[in-house]
């Protein structure tokens, strides 16, 4: 297939054999090299088969599979591609768009890779020459992802490209096993900590519990049954109002309990539950998924005394990091060392429609808005 409205000559990549896989069990057959991929790359969870596997699973099934694998002359996995195609809209305007194979729940997303500029190069090389989509739309590519490699390379191949900001996830570095967390959180934070642990003391029998082996299930549906009593439930965004955001917690769990990953802690005062974690742990780091507690317990600040605990009992099993993952909520930033920066990256096809559509994203309907605020602050 001839390329279509290339402007330059996309610069020559190492040997790399660029094919696609298109349904979910041939993705599934891709299990353990993908993972030796991973382990020599980006090593984290969320990159991990078992977590794109469920995740396919839940949320794919709307739109046909796309990965794009790179095999070095031997045959063996070096670079992959996660993408979705499916029929969409940017502001208003109905497209074709390739995207990652990713969303809210996934945290962040990359371009896996050994060697990340010739293998986007020739994952560039590949979709530049098919017609079928307007835009490739990456979502939530950490600073350091190798997708803005691609990006360079379909900038390089003048094809309009454009990117914004989507979230800093807040981390804390953990010093060695035995020492103590200095200057996080603040001094404030831990004065509050030792007052809302004494006050729940005295109020009851307060234990911190990790559920594993056949807990996990009844564990999580009071975890959801939390969190739909909570503001999630009053903004209709918890587990329980969408079956598939349930479902994939739910099968996520299986899978992480399964490779000994899974972290479920609760927080307990007299035997009922009033704040939660559901995290794994990977690598060295504990991430953290999804969290809530009790409101019927706010005056207690169960959500702090849980975060508390979880980050000692992270410094006894001398893990190097917590990942709060997503946004940068101001009770993130109490704890954290640090924030990772994502981006979304847009890529446009070199064509009359991508210029158009990349115009207006990024050139009128910001001008607008700040003629809008102007003349709504005059």
């Amino acid at each position: 297939m001839p390329a279509i409205g290339l402007r330059a000559a996309i610069p020559a990549a190492a040997p790399l054999d660029v094919s696609e896989t298109t349904d979910l069990p041939s993705f599934a057959r891709l299990e353990e090299n993908w993972n030796s991929l991973v382990a020599a790359t980006s090593d984290e969870f969320v990159y991990r088969h078992e977590f794109l596997q469920v995740w396919l699973q839940c949320f794919g099934t709307g739109a046909r599979l796309r990965l794009l694998t790179g095999r070095d002359p031997s045959g063996r996995l070096i670079a992959a591609l996660p993408l979705m195609q499916q029929q969409g809209s940017l502001n208003g305007i109905r497209v074709r768009e390739l995207i990652a194979t990713a969303n809210s729940h996934s945290s962040r997303w990359d371009l896996l890779a050994e060697e990340g500029e010739s293998a986007a190069t020739a994952f560039f090389t590949h979709l530049a020459q098919d017609p079928s989509w307007d835009v490739l739309k990456l979502i939530d590519v950490p600073d350091d992802g190798n997708a803005y490699h691609l990006y360079r390379a379909a900038q390089a191949a003048g094809f309009p490209a454009a990117a914004w900001e989507s979230q800093r996830s807040p981390y804390l570095e953990l010093p060695r096993a035995g020492e103590n967390l200095e200057g996080r959180p603040s001094s404030q934070t831990k004065a509050l900590v030792r007052r809302r642990r004494r006050q729940l003391l005295k109020a009851g029998d307060l234990r911190l519990e990790q559920v594993t082996g056949e807990g996990i299930g009844a564990a999580l549906e009071e975890f959801f049954a939390i969190e739909s009593r909570g503001w999630k439930g009053r903004e209709g965004t918890a587990c329980l109002q969408d079956s598939r955001t349930a479902e994939f917690y739910t099968q996520l769990a299986t899978a992480a309990s399964r490779l000994g990953k899974l972290s479920l802690f609760r927080l307990r005062l007299d035997g009922r539950t009033i704040a939660f974690h559901y995290g794994v742990t990977y690598g060295g780091t504990y991430y953290l998924l999804k969290l809530g507690y009790d409101e019927a317990f706010r005056e207690f600040s169960p959500g702090l005394v849980l975060m508390d605990s979880v980050a000692q009992d992270a410094l006894s099993r001398g893990l190097q990091r917590l990942d709060f993952l997503g946004s940068d909520d101001e009770w993130k930033l109490h704890w954290s060392s640090g924030v990772r920066r994502h981006q979304w990256l847009f890529i446009f096809r070199d064509s009359a429609k991508g210029r158009f559509l990349k115009r207006v994203k990024f050139d009128w309907l910001p001008r607008v808005k700040r003629l809008w605020e102007l003349r709504r602050s005059a």
